[in-house]
């Protein structure tokens, strides 16, 4: 062998993207939604995050947009996220132990004999 002449390897290089999925989102963005009564920004849903930037968004909060989770439609402390979509708002149900859309159905235990879908909310890992 040769060893005055330098050894090429073949490399093989792997790129791996990981792209967010949103679960049940038709788009994502980069944007910010009211959520417990203050600006959160990141990314997600484009119905959920419907202001373009915190600006819009504080406007918003501060009243110069009608605010639909300041009336509270979130029973049982589920979390209410304002939405571009029809009724204006989205209650996170989880950990609650209701789902629904307004957090008002009450989770049914595993060790039920009924066979009906067990809504993601209920479902307690």
């Amino acid at each position: 062998m040769d060893y005055s002449t330098p050894m090429i390897l073949p490399l093989l290089l792997i790129t791996i993207t990981i792209i967010p999925v949103f679960e049940g989102c038709d788009q994502s963005r980069q944007g910010c939604r009211i959520q417990e009564g203050q600006c959160l920004c990141g990314k997600g849903c484009y119905s959920e995050y419907r202001y373009s930037n915190y600006e819009e968004c504080y406007k918003a909060l501060k009243g110069r947009r009608f605010d639909f989770c300041a009336q509270g439609p979130c029973n049982h402390n589920g979390v209410c996220v304002q939405t571009s979509q029809e009724p204006g708002y989205k209650c996170r149900c989880a950990g609650t132990g209701y789902y629904g859309t307004r957090c008002e159905i009450k989770c049914y235990g595993q060790n039920t004999t009924t066979k009906q879908e067990v809504p993601f909310e209920c479902i307690v890992i």
